[in-house]
């Protein structure tokens, strides 16, 4: 099995990557969940280190809300995150929001990777990514190598990380799942937004958001 971290090549257009695991969170839950400034702290490593991702990123979301991408780059910098972090927490934006936290994950937080998977003795190429990963973690070098993680990084990157790994196969890993369950610095929080008991009437809301933002934007260009 093949450990896939999908780095959106030249970004010449974002490759769709499937990653159908109902039984984990899935990417714009965990934008729900983490704290803002580090939600906002993905969008500006973006802009500061992978320009060209920040642009399409912020296309794509400006196109989920039909809108023209320059409605959004029109704003402060500071605005236009925060209207990234607001959009990106959607359940349309699920596929965006895996590349970011998969580009994010593999370019700002490389070394987490390297460490995790030195310590639990998954070979990979050097900068992250494994071809071949077992159908077993260890669990005491699971466990020390998560401890250490935490003491050495931000608990909330590997946090993400982890659940974000935990994505890697259809059932997971129980070894992660104990842990994360036994572990309470794993653990997200209660979520902002509880996209998945949307009810009816909470899905026919976007067509009057649609209207609204167009408006906004109208307004703009007078």
């Amino acid at each position: 099995m093949k450990l896939y971290w999908h780095t959106l090549g030249s970004v010449a257009e974002l490759t769709t990557v499937i990653l159908n695991n109902p039984p984990f969170m899935k990417a714009y839950e965990i934008f729900q969940e983490v704290a803002p400034a580090t939600a906002a702290s993905i969008f500006q490593y973006l802009r500061d280190e992978q320009r060209e991702v920040y642009t399409v990123s912020l296309s794509t979301l400006a196109a989920n809300r039909k809108l023209r991408p320059v409605f959004v780059q029109r704003k402060p910098v500071p605005a236009q995150i925060e209207w990234l972090v607001k959009n990106v927490k959607l359940k349309a934006s699920d596929e965006i929001a895996e590349h970011v936290i998969q580009l994010w994950l593999m370019k700002a937080h490389q070394t987490v990777l390297v460490e995790f998977l030195d310590g639990v003795g998954i070979e990979h190429d050097g900068e992250g990514a494994a071809e071949d990963i077992p159908e077993k973690i260890n669990a005491k070098k699971l466990k020390s190598t998560v401890e250490k993680l935490l003491k050495d990084h931000d608990p909330e990157v590997i946090r993400v990380y982890l659940h974000v790994f935990q994505k890697q196969r259809a059932e997971g890993w129980p070894e992660i799942t104990s842990l994360i369950e036994a572990t309470p610095a794993l653990q997200f929080g209660e979520p902002e937004e509880p996209p998945a008991k949307e009810t009816p009437a909470e899905t026919e809301k976007p067509a009057p958001a649609k209207e609204t933002a167009q408006e906004d934007e109208a307004g703009e260009e007078e």
